[in-house]
């Protein structure tokens, strides 16, 4: 299918998992607020979407790996989003846990994402490792933590190509 042809078709409500990364913020722990999982569960109800599965992670691999799994093996989740831990501090492991665990990479996503930044934060977002991929036929986008980050990604890049992203990443229909 054309991209005219994609953009033509009805929209359909696509299942959304978010996963929190984070040594500080917690849906778990009284007093601490997960606001940037908040905006992206927000966001995804909004635009008419399902969000099917949040849960939460240390910036640790074993933890992240666990989270994006038990996302994975539900049947009604399409997309993983992961807020969080994209940066190059030591403790910022999302991106070489999820390189490790990718299918195939969407470069895309990242360096798309970045040029977008730019114009907002300027060569400050060479700080950033916001990356996307597939595992098992399903998207998993790693956002950044910050709530400025996060309404640029979704605006300008995850909602418009969502359902898009997931007719591609299922390949062809069966006959």
């Amino acid at each position: 299918m054309s991209l005219e042809q994609h953009r033509k078709t009805p929209r359909r409500a696509l299942g959304f998992a978010v996963i929190t990364i984070s040594d500080t913020r917690t849906g778990k722990s009284a007093g601490a607020s997960d606001t940037g999982g908040d905006f992206l569960a927000q966001a995804i109800t909004q635009a008419g979407h399902r969000m099917v599965a949040r849960d939460w992670s240390l910036d640790e691999a074993p933890g992240i790996e666990a989270c994006v799994r038990r996302a994975l093996e539900r049947d009604d989740v399409e997309i993983v989003l992961t807020t969080g831990g994209t940066g190059i501090a030591p403790r910022d492991v999302t991106y070489p846990t999820l390189m490790r665990m990718f299918d195939s990479e969407i470069p895309g996503f990242g360096e798309l994402f970045r040029w977008l930044s730019f114009r907002e934060i300027g060569s400050a977002t060479l700080l950033s490792r916001a990356v996307g991929g597939l595992i098992a036929g399903k998207v998993v986008l790693a956002l950044p933590g910050s709530p400025k980050a996060l309404r640029l990604a979704m605006d300008e890049i995850v909602l418009l190509e969502a359902e898009h992203l997931v007719s591609q990443a299922r390949g062809p229909a069966a006959p």
